[in-house]
């Protein structure tokens, strides 16, 4: 190895006085160079432990600088994952879970449940609003948002006397995380994934004529003060299992189901 390490530095002093090499691999030109200059002197066997003692030398460089370069990818990626930030939306809510920062407190709104033309996904409408160009009262041809209620009556728990009152939401944003899901039918995340909150998968009612989206309301909801009279607007009703094209089990019939929000790194 040292005879080896030796040639290499015979190698380079020989090209910096002048002498141009032909295009070609490093490791090439060297083999080529050794094999030159050495064969006039050398038998032919040790011409070839030479070769093979030169190809185990550049193995190993060759190996080091592939672990190197992983090692960098790997740094690379884990800085982008850990300057990354997400945000979602905790519906039912006004503040964020510990692990999260409160990005603003609102109040839900969207579309009117009996409206055809309705948007399908619910806003989380900040606290203060700003404006554009704009002009007061009703007039034209105009898209509209409601405020939001939830429809509990129905359903025996603490959520009972919560039917009718208005729903507050929260925008959160959690650091070093690279997604964030909502799985239904789970209180508890899959492995690899970090709880955010869980609660009860809620949409609206089924025979409205707006459509919308199932959206995770928090197990323990807050409401607005105040909201509690009833105006309609969007409204969040439990979502439950109907046998049929719906496997059973593992679902219920009739049965409500819940959800977990999860994020991952």
């Amino acid at each position: 190895m040292a005879l080896c390490v030796y040639l290499v530095l015979v190698f380079i002093l020989h090209t910096t006085h002048g002498e141009r090499t032909q295009t070609g691999s490093c490791k090439d030109l060297l083999q080529g160079y050794l094999t030159e200059q050495l064969s006039s002197a050398l038998g032919v066997y040790q011409v070839e432990a030479l070769r093979r003692e030169f190809k185990n030398f550049t193995d190993v460089i060759g190996e080091s600088m592939k672990k190197f370069k992983e090692k960098v990818n790997a740094s690379i990626q884990e800085g982008s994952i850990r300057n990354r930030d997400i945000m979602y939306t905790r519906w039912g809510k006004k503040r964020c879970p510990s692990n999260a920062k409160l990005v603003y407190s609102g109040f839900v709104g969207g579309s009117y449940s009996t409206h055809k033309g309705a948007a399908v996904d619910p806003l989380c409408l900040p606290r203060d609003p700003e404006w554009g160009i704009y002009r007061d009262g009703s007039e034209g041809v105009k898209a509209y948002v409601y405020g939001a209620e939830y429809e509990t009556e129905t359903f025996t728990s603490h959520f009972t006397s919560l039917h009718n009152h208005d729903v507050p939401c929260a925008v959160c944003l959690v650091q070093n995380r690279s997604t964030v899901q909502m799985f239904p039918a789970r209180k508890n995340c899959y492995k690899g994934w970090t709880l955010e909150y869980w609660g009860y998968l809620m949409a609206g009612y089924y025979d409205h004529a707006a459509s919308t989206t199932y959206k995770c309301v928090d197990e323990n909801p807050d409401t607005l003060h105040g909201g509690h009279v009833n105006k309609d607007g969007y409204l969040f009703y439990f979502v439950e299992g109907r046998c049929g094209s719906l496997k059973c089990p593992p679902y219920v019939e009739g049965r409500e189901l819940v959800c977990a929000v999860c994020s991952k790194k």
